[in-house]
């Protein structure tokens, strides 16, 4: 049985100590070697100035960014992807940000990165996101889930590697929009006479699969970096994929919360991260 080693992690862009904190970042990478790696809150300034690049420097992945907010003249932040193997097929898509406050001091743009990664065992679609992140913008993100799950529908067809879906959805799994990725609520969508959108889907959630314990990624006690938060340590940060299929491709097999960590009083980041394996041949 081959697995799929996948991992991901919001980086706090680059907020705190971030030479230490890239260090111990570049450290986990290294450690834990994953073949595909969603990466959130990564900051480009100009052409070559690629936060994602900065940490996998010299470990020879492949990579992929898509922008889903303006920093500054120059300047965004979005999300990336890293790939063992070459990547194809790289789509930024733009997600619903409907109703939500906007203004000089808050940016509230989402994005779904998108690629094929061209792995041994054929063409395998990879995708990072990061929701909005208010409590009580659920109806921003079960819009935002729903645009995932047409996109994802529309582009991978049934029969091939089952795509991975990766990120900080923001959201707990007992939230509406988690439901609905996880094939245990539906939700209520516009329709037009020449399309109908799905609706529901299925992911399998790794850590709710194959992990141990409450799995929290965002916990102010244990986080240095969480701890100007009066929010409850929960679980927002996960792994899916679309499976297993009828050939038993796209298990999960392990999953963990790692990140997690602390030296020196530095994190390596304010959320901790979700590594998991999943099947991809029998």
């Amino acid at each position: 049985m081959d697995r799929l080693r996948v991992l991901t992690i919001n980086v706090w862009n680059r907020s705190g100590p971030w030479d230490e904190r890239r260090e111990l970042l570049r450290a986990g990478l290294r450690e834990l070697q994953p073949d595909l790696v969603g990466l959130q809150e990564i900051v480009q300034a100009g052409e070559d100035a690629n936060q994602a690049a900065e940490l996998a420097e010299g470990f020879g992945y492949h990579l992929a960014y898509g922008a889903a907010a303006s920093w500054a003249p120059g300047v965004t932040m979005g999300n990336a992807i890293l790939s063992r193997w070459p990547l194809a097929e790289v789509h930024n898509l733009l997600l619903p940000v409907r109703g939500l406050r906007r203004g000089p001091d808050i940016d509230e743009d989402r994005c779904l990165v998108s690629a094929v990664a061209e792995s041994p065992w054929g063409p395998l679609p990879f995708h990072c996101t990061h929701l909005s992140w208010r409590f009580h913008q659920g109806y921003a993100r079960e819009a935002q889930v729903v645009a995932i799950a047409r996109h994802l529908d529309a582009t991978t067809p049934r029969g091939s590697l089952p795509p991975v879906l990766v990120g900080d959805f923001n959201a707990v799994p007992e939230s509406n929009e988690m439901r609905f990725l996880t094939g245990l609520g539906t939700l209520g969508y516009e329709t037009t006479e020449e399309e109908v959108a799905p609706s529901s889907t299925f992911f399998a959630d790794a850590f709710a699969w194959v992990g141990h314990g409450a799995g929290a990624t965002f916990d102010r006690h244990t986080n240095p970096f969480a701890a100007y938060s009066k929010e409850p340590a929960r679980r927002i940060d996960y792994v899916l994929v679309r499976g297993p299929d009828d050939v038993g491709r796209g298990e999960p097999v392990a999953a963990r919360v790692v990140f997690d960590h602390v030296e020196g009083g530095v994190a390596p980041s304010d959320h901790f991260g979700v590594y998991a394996e999943l099947t991809v041949s029998r």
